[in-house]
């Protein structure tokens, strides 16, 4: 129920609409993914490259250690999930948990619950991975 608000609050401020509910949005497997991955783009905007998705990971499904040069906001809507940004000590977020991780920070996330792990994630400018080695 909070993602649906938290995601329609969002929606309500940008000059498209989108509304979904997770059991009927149309969810796509990337090739790269790990199998039984799954990911809905919501919106993308082209002048600043923000972009909201939904995903989702099978338990135990483990993001190595990154970074990205926008902010990036989580929720979890279903599923337990471990965050870790920077320094910090690890967190567990539970179901409407949220985590912002700010640009340029080193964040490590996992599915630590037993079942899949489903979360809404934003991004304020244009998406890009860099790998922590």
């Amino acid at each position: 129920m909070r993602i649906a608000i938290l995601l329609l609050a969002a929606g309500a401020a940008l000059a498209q609409h989108v509304a979904t509910n997770l059991s009927t949005a149309k969810w796509t497997h990337e090739k790269n993914d790990l199998p039984g991955s799954e990911s809905v783009l919501l919106r993308e905007d082209p002048q600043t490259g923000g972009m909201d998705l939904l995903v989702r990971f099978p338990a135990g499904h483990v993001i190595a250690p990154h970074w990205h040069s926008a902010n990036e906001r989580l929720i979890v809507a279903e599923g337990k999930v471990s965050v870790r940004i920077g320094d910090s000590a690890e967190t567990q977020l539970d179901p409407g948990g949220y985590a912002f991780m700010a640009a340029k920070d080193v964040q490590r996330i996992a599915c630590v619950s037993q079942t899949r792990c489903t979360f809404y994630l934003s991004w304020d400018g244009k998406l890009d991975n860099h790998k922590v080695q």
